[in-house]
């Protein structure tokens, strides 16, 4: 089977596991559970690269990851325990634009090239750039059209969505330091096709529980 092929079977497989979560508190919950200890395993596997013998900053990075990690994950417990019907759209319309702006830089970037932005990730362009905040301005807008429970002005609707995919491309990047730093390409091989769980939601770890921040005030 050819890469492109295990790239969208994992990806139809990924958006079925999304709608299954969003059904159930219960099942989100387990599968939250799950994609923590498997992006734990990324991370222990990745700082061993980096740090190597530096056994103290190795402790110190395993450590300050479970915290983020768990502050990501109550972030989204308690954010749905205050309204789940309601609430599950808000996160469903960031998870949206993380995804399409993923999408809009990978397809931009392949097909239009140009000039790269950094070293540290030679696979971002100034196309990709532009790509990513324009496939998700289109999906935060249609998503809105659609689901009207975000509740947001077109003016807020405009400068939200901007801030969320350049907070996702900014966790993009941080993991790409990482994968740098630790020579790696991907984070893992569970995904057939994407690699690792922590290269799927690198930008996610970071956007949702700000994006969930911007979208309550």
């Amino acid at each position: 089977m050819s890469e492109l092929n295990k790239r969208f079977l994992t990806s139809v497989l990924l958006l079925l596991i999304l709608f299954l979560s969003f059904m159930d508190t219960k099942i989100l919950y387990v599968i939250l559970i799950i994609i923590n200890f498997l992006v734990i395993d990324e991370f222990i596997k990745m700082f061993k690269k980096i740090f190597k013998m530096n056994t103290f900053s190795y402790f110190l990075a395993i450590i300050s990851m479970i915290i983020y990690l768990c502050y990501f994950t109550l972030v989204i417990i308690f954010f749905l325990t205050q309204s789940f019907e309601i609430n599950k759209f808000k996160i469903l319309f960031i998870l949206s634009i993380c995804i399409s702006t993923d999408i809009g830089g990978y397809i931009f970037g392949k097909t239009i090239g140009g000039k790269k932005i950094t070293k540290i990730s030679p696979n971002k362009t100034y196309s990709g750039l532009v790509g990513s905040f324009v496939i998700s301005l289109i999906i935060g807008y249609s998503f809105q059209n659609v689901y009207d429970d975000v509740k947001l002005t077109v003016s807020n609707l405009f400068l939200v969505i901007m801030l969320i995919s350049s907070i996702s491309q900014a966790g993009d990047l941080i993991i790409s330091i990482f994968k740098r730093k630790a020579k790696i390409k991907d984070t893992g091989s569970f995904l057939p096709g994407h690699g690792g769980i922590l290269d799927r939601i690198d930008g996610v770890l970071l956007a949702l529980p700000i994006g969930i921040l911007i979208i309550s005030i």
